[in-house]
């Protein structure tokens, strides 16, 4: 029997609204599912009603499959079934462990494709009313991975690029070490009155958002706890938040009630509108 075909599926940040049409396609098409934790069940309900799906979600500090275990399930079930989609949160690429498992994949002479998804770095930030980049106040941004053990010597992490080098960060997985990532970008000059947004439960109806200066975050989140996933955010983009909030509210009577707005941060934005000017 010919192997059939793995596909490594972005689900996007959880709001079933932004699974992409290729995504939806495939869920219909598969005969078997293997998805991570973060895959918003209702997303599940587009699959063939007759597939094999697969629950192979990791969450830290919990028994869960892992990456090898997970690399080979992908080519047992590749070998059993034409269609396979690997759904995962976010983009498969963008800390997604999706290049790992094209390569498992590719090496097993299995045929394989991506399906790029709508990444939480950009789109849980936007339903949090920051905008990564704007002009006059971040012309960059950098992704990265607050998993990594901060203190290890051979930490891939550049800290002092990262806290002078980068208008603004966005950091995925980092809520249990918010304290030590912010120590970090100020012990290597990062102002300690950079605005930060914690956001969790991106997208979803139970998004939840707060907000405070890098020295203080932290604590921020302690007296108002974030659940996980949280997607941090730090930069002065973050102070767009409140006036955009306060144009919502004004404009359709809406306000956000699972949100902590920020102390008043005028004065980049008055920076911003004379750049733009």
């Amino acid at each position: 029997m010919n192997a059939g075909k793995v596909y490594l599926v972005g689900a996007g940040p959880g709001d079933p609204g932004l699974l992409t049409i290729k995504a939806r396609d495939l869920l219909e098409q598969a005969e078997c599912v293997v998805y991570d934790a973060l895959v918003n069940p209702d997303i599940l309900r587009f699959a063939n009603s007759g597939a094999e799906l697969i629950g192979v979600g990791k969450r830290c500090g919990q028994l869960s499959w892992s990456q090898r275990e997970i690399n080979s399930l992908l080519v047992e079930k590749a070998q059993k079934h034409t269609v396979v989609v690997r759904l995962k949160g976010g983009d498969p690429f963008v800390f997604g462990r999706g290049g790992e498992e094209a390569l498992t994949l590719a090496e097993a002479g299995i045929d394989w494709e991506v399906v790029p998804g709508v990444t939480a770095g950009s789109s849980v930030a936007a339903y949090a009313g920051i905008p990564v980049t704007h002009r006059g106040l971040s012309s960059s941004v950098t992704f990265v991975t607050g998993h990594e053990d901060l203190t290890k010597p051979e930490s891939s992490l550049r800290w002092q690029h990262l806290a002078k080098g980068v208008d603004t960060l966005v950091l995925f997985m980092g809520l249990a070490k918010l304290g030590e990532i912010a120590e970090q970008l100020i012990a290597n000059g990062r102002d300690a009155n950079t605005p930060v947004a914690v956001i969790g439960q991106g997208t979803l109806a139970q998004q939840q958002t707060v907000v405070g200066s890098l020295s203080e975050i932290a604590e921020a989140v302690r007296l108002q706890p974030i659940k996980a996933p949280a997607l941090i955010v730090i930069g002065e983009v973050v102070r767009l938040r409140e006036q955009l909030n306060e144009l919502r509210i004004a404009d359709f009577g809406l306000r956000n009630m699972n949100a902590a707005l920020p102390k008043p941060f005028s004065e980049p934005l008055q920076s911003a509108r004379r750049n733009a000017a």
